[in-house]
């Protein structure tokens, strides 16, 4: 999608949504952007904001310039903006699909508060009010839902991709899609989409077939090293599915087996595991302190930034709090993470093989390194949080080296990938 030359979205990109439609026998699509377009609401060809701000702008910008003034009185202000915030999250009326209307206070009344990483970090943050986040309301998902059951419409099928300059915090790609994130919009989806009967996106995992590649590379009384397959838990989840932890529980008998560390479920690998709680403690211990050493391999897909044969990146990493599991960089809270890497091979199509050495263990660390513009602008292959999904994420856990826990004996497992 090509941006017009004074758009906005060459300097802050956006997402935007298509939503294919029926309305008796004749089908068609509505298109939206979320919150604002070049600093409007509205814009022709795209469906209307789910609050009427034409209608409402002048008691809301009086109330914000009103606010804005509160210089000399911090609590009377932040009381004002409280209240301001709560009637305008009462204005938004979410229709759902069986005809229900709710508001978003309504709506996020049950939901755990999310904080911005300000808000969260703040002194403030024990007075912050159980409030829905700040734009909520306004992304693609709701808006296009919104007009459709205000029209009449039934809603078949929807996707949202992000245009405009890639967003160097949360790490959106033009032309990427994304699903709806899970702070802000999975509420308001969770109430309007009630009684639509949903189409699984996921094929069915074979999870006996994932069992059956599971590796013991070594045990002995107190320690158990494995080989996780891609697409497999390390340890157990919130849903019902067979993990790396569970699976080998039951093949060795020994209950209190557990992973010392973890591989994210598409990442593949080196698992070490301990065998008693003791074990766990000393091993834990080890990583924590980095007296772990590890290697992955990865492939990734480099863009116009080119990759030098060897290097650091070096950025800090948050939980994105609207959109967990994702992480962000962020500098002023977030945590230290630091990745060595090194070139193994490139190939024409832009492809690069990569050896990963992380020197801090912070969640997805390496993906958000390789696909950073301010990391190696090179997302991995098959990365559907980062970049593009492919038929695997292609990260591999290739090497460990550690202390044995009990002998002390310098220990070293290498199981390498077959993509270079």
């Amino acid at each position: 999608m090509a941006c017009h030359p004074e758009s906005e979205l060459h300097r802050q990109g956006k997402m935007f949504g298509v939503l294919v439609v029926r309305h008796g026998e004749e089908y068609g699509y509505l298109k939206a952007f979320s919150s604002l377009l070049d600093g409007r609401h509205e814009m022709a060809g795209y469906v209307p904001p789910v609050f009427d701000f034409a209608v409402e702008n002048g008691y809301f910008r009086q109330e914000e310039a009103e606010i804005s003034a509160m210089t000399d009185h911090p609590e009377e202000r932040r009381e004002r903006s409280r209240m301001l915030q709560r009637w305008l999250f009462a204005q938004y009326k979410m229709l759902a699909a069986d005809g229900e209307s709710r508001d978003l206070l309504d709506i996020f009344q049950h939901e755990k508060p999310i904080l911005s990483a300000e808000d969260y970090f703040s002194s403030n943050r024990k007075e912050a009010e159980h409030l829905p986040p700040a734009g909520a309301g306004e992304c693609c998902g709701p808006k296009l839902l919104q007009y459709a059951f205000a029209m009449g419409y039934v809603p078949l099928a929807m996707a949202e991709f992000w245009v405009g300059k890639a967003d160097p915090r949360e790490l959106r790609q033009e032309g990427c899609f994304y699903g709806a994130c899970q702070g802000k919009c999975k509420p308001i989806l969770r109430h309007m989409l009630r009684g639509i009967a949903m189409e699984e996106p996921i094929p069915e995992i074979d999870y006996s077939a994932l069992q059956k590649q599971i590796r013991i590379l070594y045990q002995d009384d107190y320690v158990l090293v494995a080989l996780k397959p891609e697409g497999l838990l390390t340890v157990p989840g919130k849903e019902e599915q067979i993990d790396l932890e569970t699976s080998l529980r039951l093949r060795t008998g020994i209950e209190s087996l557990r992973a010392v560390h973890r591989l994210d479920r598409d990442t593949s690998g080196i698992v070490v595991m301990a065998k008693t709680e003791a074990i766990y403690v000393t091993l834990q211990r080890s990583f924590a302190t980095r007296q772990v050493s590890k290697r992955y391999e990865a492939v990734c897909m480099t863009g116009e930034k080119p990759i030098p044969d060897q290097g650091v990146v070096d950025l800090p990493l948050l939980p994105n709090p609207l959109d967990r599991p994702r992480q962000m960089v962020d500098y002023q809270y977030g945590k230290a993470a630091k990745t060595r890497y090194e070139v193994v091979k490139r190939w024409e199509d832009g492809r690069v093989g990569l050896n990963l050495y992380p020197e801090t263990g912070r969640t997805h660390q390496l993906r958000v390194h390789c696909a950073h513009q301010d990391g190696l602008d090179a997302a991995i292959v098959g990365d559907p949080l980062y970049g593009t999904a492919a038929d695997r994420l292609y990260l591999h856990a290739a090497d460990i080296c550690f202390s044995h826990p009990v002998t002390g004996a310098r220990m070293h497992f290498s199981v390498k990938s077959s993509w270079f």
